[in-house]
């Protein structure tokens, strides 16, 4: 047997409904507030927009801070509307201060998309400096033992020890996901300066380490 081509979600049904109903209490509102004609119809699409806006810069990599005020902002619009439709307010006699939010509306939901549409991301976090082990304790030493031996064998002259080359140091190592993240902070300064990022600027853009800035500047160039 075939299944329908056509599925009704009911959560996606309820969500059209209350859409449906939060657009037409916004409407309801505008058009007493006085601003009526193709005007009331753009206010709920305005409140709506600025909510998913905000909404989905919080669910990407926005500032966190500035994505809920205007979430907020625009959830208390829409519940504003809700509320005053149901009854509280006469809609025939509208406040003058209730006029007065609703005709600065558009330039406040102008001024907060504009903001978190052309609001930088956050940096990503310094990775954590990898920590050297500590190295193994050698076997111990059995004092007794060899108190015992050279009691018995003559202790032979002991040859000078050759002197110790100190070890080179190591490579930091750099997790790939921040050399990813380092090469795009490199390519749009690049792009917008024209001349290639120095150590201090690409430390100063990731917020690391010096040493951590030099291994990373060496594996960029």
């Amino acid at each position: 047997m075939a299944r329908p081509a056509l599925r009704i979600d009911a959560v996606l049904v309820q969500a059209v409904i209350a859409g449906a109903l939060s657009f037409a209490h916004l409407h309801d509102l505008a058009a007493a507030a006085g601003q009526t004609g193709w005007k009331a119809w753009a206010y709920p699409v305005s409140v709506d927009l600025l909510l998913v806006a905000a909404w989905r810069r919080l669910r990407a990599d926005g500032p966190p801070r500035l994505a809920w005020c205007w979430f907020l902002i625009a959830l208390v619009a829409s519940l504003g509307a809700n509320v005053a439709t149901a009854g509280l307010l006469d809609l025939h006699v509208v406040p003058a201060w209730l006029r007065i939010l609703v005709a600065a509306w558009p330039a406040l939901a102008f001024m907060g998309g504009t903001l978190l549409a052309h609001s930088p991301a956050d940096p990503s976090p310094a990775p954590p400096a990898p920590s050297t082990p500590a190295p193994d304790p050698g076997p111990e030493t059995d004092h007794d033992a060899v108190a015992a031996e050279s009691s018995r064998v003559p202790e032979p002259v002991a040859a000078p020890e050759p002197e110790e080359t100190p070890a080179l140091p190591t490579a930091t190592p750099v997790p790939a996901a921040l050399v990813a993240h380092a090469r795009k902070v490199a390519d749009d300064h690049h792009a917008r300066t024209g001349a290639r990022i120095d150590t201090d600027t690409l430390r100063a853009r990731l917020g690391v380490p010096p040493h951590l800035a030099d291994a990373i500047a060496a594996q960029l160039a």
